[in-house]
């Protein structure tokens, strides 16, 4: 068992700086970090695209945390990432507004492509992992919530992939993904996880088809967070083999019911962007009234796992969703607790899209 805190902090909403704040208050993170630290911020830029196309992270949500820890007397930050093979770094700094952010707070910025390198060993796998990451103390790891069309889901395990230098990660898919990125979270411990879930790809890793989920997650234990997170996006972690692995290598343990979900916001918040194609199309299923965006993202993400499988269209009824639905009746499939007097729903408030996409499985035809 992992000595890491073993609960996950959860807000709600859509203004992202006093959501994280609140979560590190509700942590006392300051007090944990050692006095004097050089604090690496890794977030996930793997192209160079703004936030809203559900591939990057919010700027906003590392705002708040330099904000936070330059409060707390922490002056030694540096932001640093490596953009996949094919984009350059540089470009996604500017592109995605972390070159804006670092000059106006004074932290580093470093282009992990173009550092230096060097080995280390987990069991009989040798990784290259990139020169930077052995001059920090203390590396909080800011990934995106989403899917990806070959490892199902990428959070903060896959997340340091950013870490490594590029020959290493086109070495990684050569080794199939999971076992390596599972081997890389031995070699590169994660301090810190804080989940941008505010829009999030559908299956892509370099966006295009983002769904809204209005969340911000934050934990100290990385396996724990995208176990949860594969709950979230409608998957059992044990179908995410490199999640499985961590665990089995000690990085970390697999969420559970015994992990306490500490939830600081529980306002939903119910204004969505404008849907892509493919979010449309999965959403031809729905009726919607006054549902909130968390509850909605993790309906359409049940849906994504339902095409997956070929059985969209083995789904018998309309389903219902929203708080227009609360205190009303109806033999339609109801999401969420505003529809507990359908005849039959999910529960949950919101509930994740594994619990819906359970809930769908029972009432095929």
């Amino acid at each position: 068992m992992s000595n890491l805190d073993q609960r996950i902090f959860v807000s709600y909403g859509q203004d992202p700086i006093p959501m994280v704040q609140g979560l590190l208050e509700a942590m006392n993170l300051g007090a944990s970090i050692p006095s004097g630290s050089r604090i690496g911020l890794k977030p996930n830029l793997v192209v160079a695209r703004p936030a809203h196309g559900g591939a990057t992270t919010e700027p906003k949500v590392v705002e708040g945390v330099i904000q936070y820890l330059q409060a707390c007397g922490f002056g030694d930050l540096v932001i640093m990432e490596g953009s996949w093979v094919g984009d350059s770094t540089a470009r996604a700094f500017q592109v995605c507004g972390y070159a804006d952010l670092a000059e106006k707070y004074g932290v580093d910025l470093v282009d992990l492509q173009k550092d230096g390198f060097h080995s280390r060993k987990v069991e009989e796998l040798e990784l290259s992992i990139c020169n930077a990451m052995n001059e920090i103390d203390y590396l909080i790891n800011f990934p995106v919530l989403k899917g990806h069309c070959q490892t199902k889901i990428t959070c903060a395990l896959k997340n340091l992939k950013g870490c490594i230098p590029n020959a290493e990660k086109r070495r990684f898919h050569t080794l199939g993904l999971h076992k390596p990125i599972a081997y890389l979270n031995k070699a590169l411990k994660t301090d810190l996880v804080i989940v941008d879930g505010l829009f999030g790809d559908l299956d892509f890793e370099e966006g295009g088809n983002p769904v809204q989920m209005d969340r911000i997650i934050v934990g100290q234990d990385p396996v724990l967070v995208d176990s949860y997170v594969a709950h979230l996006l409608g998957y059992e972690p044990e179908e995410i083999p490199h999640i499985c692995l961590a665990a089995e290598l000690g990085v970390g343990n697999i969420y559970g019911q015994s992990n306490e979900v500490v939830v600081l916001n529980t306002k939903h918040t119910m204004s969505r962007i404008k849907p892509t194609r493919q979010v449309d199309d999965l959403a031809r299923f729905v009726r919607e009234d006054q549902a909130c965006s968390a509850c909605y993202g993790s309906l359409i993400h049940a849906l994504g796992r339902l095409r997956e499988r070929r059985l969209l269209h083995r789904i018998p009824k309309t389903i219902v969703i929203g708080q227009g639905f609360q205190g009303k009746k109806g033999s339609e499939l109801g999401i969420g607790s505003c529809t507990r007097g359908f005849d039959s729903h999910a529960a949950g408030c919101p509930p994740t899209g594994k619990a819906i996409l359970d809930f769908l499985h029972k009432n095929l035809e």
